[in-house]
């Protein structure tokens, strides 16, 4: 496809031989026109080599300091029109492109997919329940891959690099920003991370440690919280 906006897809990875393969054998299966980078955060496996001998033919970069470095490094490096964010366990929906660029001609600066986490069983199909019911209040995370346009991106600076909420803390900003849309899909993800706490405790960490640091709690002190919790 030679024409269309250029789509930047940018996974954060650290220890993901096991998951990455996945990731990059469905991405390239995508129909679009989409540009993969990779940046790890110093994993000590393969994830470095699976990602650089992928036929996907992504760009690989190597940044430490955490997630949201990750991320800005991944950003600076693309060339797309759009900055799409994605988990290295996360699958974007078939028709993603088309949704994308429906959503750009509508004016959207960016949003995020409708979330499904895999599993099939009734922990996954809660968690996809709150999970919608959050975002329809203006609430999601980078697990449902955030998506915006370069120059949002530009105006709104990149992720501030804190040691937990920096995906909440871009998504707020940009939802002050300008429109946002929610992409239809679903876009899935692992359960991985949720699923050894259980509903309760997920829920404390989705809920609780977001209201404390919209109260102004320090993100060091809510990182001492999440290590509890899980």
């Amino acid at each position: 496809m030679s024409e269309g906006p250029l789509v930047s897809i940018l996974v954060p990875a650290l220890h993901e031989e096991q998951a990455l393969p996945g990731t990059l054998d469905h991405l390239a299966g995508l129909h679009g026109r989409f540009e993969v980078v990779v940046c790890d955060g110093g994993s000590r496996d393969a994830t470095v080599d699976v990602a650089r001998e992928h036929a996907v033919g992504a760009r690989v970069l190597q940044a430490g300091g955490g997630r949201a470095a990750q991320c800005n490094a991944a950003a600076g490096a693309a060339c797309g029109d759009v900055l799409l964010f994605l988990h290295a366990d996360s699958r974007l929906p078939a028709d993603a492109y088309a949704s994308l660029a429906q959503a750009l001609r509508e004016g959207a600066v960016g949003g995020n997919f409708a979330l499904r986490f895999d599993g099939g069983d009734a922990f996954a199909a809660l968690m996809g329940r709150v999970y919608a019911f959050q975002r329809r209040r203006g609430f999601y995370y980078g697990d449902s891959s955030v998506w915006l346009r370069r120059e949002a991106w530009a105006a709104l600076g990149g992720f501030r690099e804190l040691p937990i909420m920096d995906d909440y803390d871009l998504v707020r900003r940009l939802e002050r920003h300008g429109p946002t849309r929610c992409l239809p899909g679903p876009a899935t993800t692992s359960d991985r991370r949720w699923r050894e706490m259980g509903v309760a405790r997920t829920l404390l960490s989705w809920w609780v440690i977001r209201w404390l640091y919209v109260a102004g709690v320090p993100p060091q002190r809510l990182v001492d919280l999440y290590r509890v919790v899980r």
